[in-house]
């Protein structure tokens, strides 16, 4: 072993809950085996905690601190690991990290979402990489292969399932007939909910991670306050059986795409999918992801999307990329929005949609409603006709239309007299 072979490559830890302690777990029970892929064996130099009174007996003998921003300035560490969670304090973690050199790991998807090109610019200027695999899927490699494998080619799309909360529990209402409020119970109990669920289920969650896919699928920025986001938090039972009934499930999918020449759409809302296409078995906390390439066509990813392993086997890859980097003294892909796209309205995808509507019961009706689809443009692919009397129902599914087109469909559906409600809208996905 040359001298230069023995001098460790430093990394401190921001934040040892159940991934950071997962992770200087494994730096500490691997260290001969990550040294041979790196070339340089890891010292972990000190890791931050809210409570340093705690026992940690996981953590082995390493400096421990409840200063993670003195941490981070810290110039004994060449690699920093933040997860810490949240976005402000976490930003002047990794700005004080970045600024003086240091590589940057996280598994902070809110922090990327918000902060992410600003980051990877201030990456660029101080000679260090930024990683973020963990952010979205947990451990299944997706953001590398869209910033590497995919650089030949001209991806047009990016859709799937990214969270596995919202997934498991329209699994339980699909498979076992709960309704919302009892399958978000057991996703609790089970642990893949939050005690306060709300980033899951109203869409927050997977709207952060869209950003990320979109920003490296389409080389272009995103401001998440122009995604349009719709939570599982009204999906009910009918729905799920009017779903089933057609040959469908429901998923809450994050979808990324090409619009035209000079934007692109990024949405994430209950989906329906074709009980045929792959991502209908994708069950419980697990995700998928499908991206559309010109060259490549359809790829999946598919595994387990979230949970402290996953997710630590994630963020121990890119510390292995980021000093295996500094051991041969080379970088990592830059993250640059040279695209310049903007960022258009949900009006403007395109794509099948279900409108479930609650009727009166008289003749007429069907031919009422054919009417205000096809004066907006949106033609009907099928029609099914349930119940009588108070009970009566249309659902229409429609060919490829704008999101504007149906919009403006179910408003004026809305004011017909003999259309009592709108129950639901929801758009297909997957269909050929």
């Amino acid at each position: 072993m040359t001298k230069s072979q023995d001098v460790a490559v430093r990394v401190a830890v921001i934040g040892a809950g159940t991934v950071g302690a997962t992770v200087v777990a494994q730096i500490l029970e691997h260290g001969d085996d990550l040294r041979r892929r790196i070339g340089r064996p890891l010292e972990v130099v000190g890791v931050a905690v809210r409570d340093t009174q705690r026992a940690r007996p996981e953590l082995g003998d390493v400096h421990i601190t409840a200063d993670p921003l003195e941490l981070a300035a810290d110039p004994r560490s060449d690699v920093v690991v933040e997860l810490m969670g949240g976005v402000d304090k976490a930003y002047e973690v990794v700005r004080a990290a970045l600024v003086r050199g240091a590589s940057v790991v996280t598994a902070n998807k809110a922090l990327i979402a918000a902060r992410g090109i600003e980051l990877h610019a201030l990456a660029h200027a101080n000679g260090a990489d930024l990683y973020y695999e963990g952010a979205v899927a947990g451990a299944i490699p997706l953001l590398r292969p869209l910033r590497e494998s995919f650089v030949g080619d001209h991806i047009t799309k990016v859709l799937g399932i990214v969270n596995g909360t919202t997934n498991y529990i329209l699994t339980q209402m699909t498979e076992f007939g709960l309704d919302y409020a009892l399958a978000l119970q057991q996703a609790q109990q089970l642990g893949y909910a939050e005690a306060d669920p709300t980033a899951d289920v109203s869409g927050q969650d997977s709207a952060a991670k869209a950003v990320i896919l979109a920003r490296l699928a389409f080389h272009t920025d995103v401001d998440i306050a122009e995604v349009s986001v719709e939570g599982i938090e009204s999906v009910s039972i009918d729905d799920i059986e009017a779903a089933q009934a057609m040959g469908f499930v429901i998923k809450l999918l994050a979808v990324a795409e090409i619009a035209d020449a000079s934007g692109v759409v990024v949405r994430v809302h209950p989906t329906l999918v074709p009980q045929s296409h792959p991502l209908a078995s994708v069950r419980g906390p697990f995700n998928a992801v499908f991206v559309s390439a010109t060259a490549a066509g359809d790829v999946m990813f598919y595994g387990r999307g979230a949970g402290g392993a996953p997710t630590a086997s994630a963020v121990v890859g890119d510390l292995v990329t980021a000093a295996r980097n500094i051991a041969t003294g080379s970088r990592g892909f830059a993250v640059e929005p040279y695209a310049g796209l903007s960022t258009l309205p949900l009006g403007c995808a395109r794509t099948r949609y279900y409108v479930n509507l609650h009727v009166a019961d008289e003749p007429g009706v069907l031919a009422t409603v054919a009417t205000v689809f096809a004066a907006n443009g949106v033609s009907i692919s099928v029609v099914r006709q349930d119940g009588a009397g108070e009970e009566a129902s249309l659902v229409v599914r429609t060919h490829e239309a704008s999101d504007a087109a149906l919009a403006h469909t179910v408003s004026q559906l809305r004011d017909l007299p003999a259309v009592r409600s709108v129950v639901g809208v929801m758009r297909v996905e997957g269909e050929q």
